[in-house]
């Protein structure tokens, strides 16, 4: 019985090459370039890039927005008369309140989660800007101005999921010298 032969599969063509072969055979591409690249620096940089659209954590971060933002934009002014987060006031504080959203998915999703939580805050902002519009007495801003407002809202959501990932993954390696 002969020993398997290992097999290198070419990264630019997907040909299925000999382990000994100086060339792939489709394509013509070195033994150097198929080979895999493990490099310290390619590792780093691969650390913090997502690894994919997760759907279950998109619903757990419109969950987590969706309680977060109804809990203070709706259900806090009800409860507490002197609060009213109408109009320019209810949008200042839904971006501060959607980048602790992203902050406690990156905190908590087991992966590196950015555009889940992303999403899920745009998802959330139709409906909040909608309902900071449509009761505005006082404080009336422009619809053009909720839109600018909620998308600095998305913007600091993803810095908020990727600081959250930060602290959860911890400091960078050092680079060896």
């Amino acid at each position: 019985m002969s020993k398997k032969e290992r097999v290198i599969k070419c990264p630019t063509c997907g040909a299925e090459n000999k382990g000994t072969a100086p060339r792939c055979a489709s394509c013509g591409a070195t033994v150097e370039e198929l080979k895999p690249v493990h490099s310290e620096e390619r590792e780093r940089e691969r650390r913090y890039q997502q690894e994919g659209f997760s759907m279950l954590w998109l619903v757990v971060s419109l969950i987590v927005q969706g309680v977060l933002t109804g809990a203070v934009i709706v259900a806090l002014p009800k409860a507490i008369d002197l609060l009213d987060f109408e109009g320019y006031n209810g949008m200042l504080l839904a971006i501060p309140v959607w980048t602790i959203g992203g902050m406690l998915m990156g905190l908590i999703s087991p992966g590196k989660t950015f555009i889940e939580p992303v999403v899920a805050a745009l998802i959330v902002a139709v409906p909040t800007v909608f309902y900071l519009y449509t009761g505005q007495t006082v404080r009336t801003m422009p619809w053009f101005m909720y839109a600018i407002m909620a998308a600095i809202g998305l913007m600091f959501t993803l810095i908020g999921a990727y600081l959250g990932e930060r602290i959860q993954i911890g400091p960078p390696p050092k680079p060896a010298d």
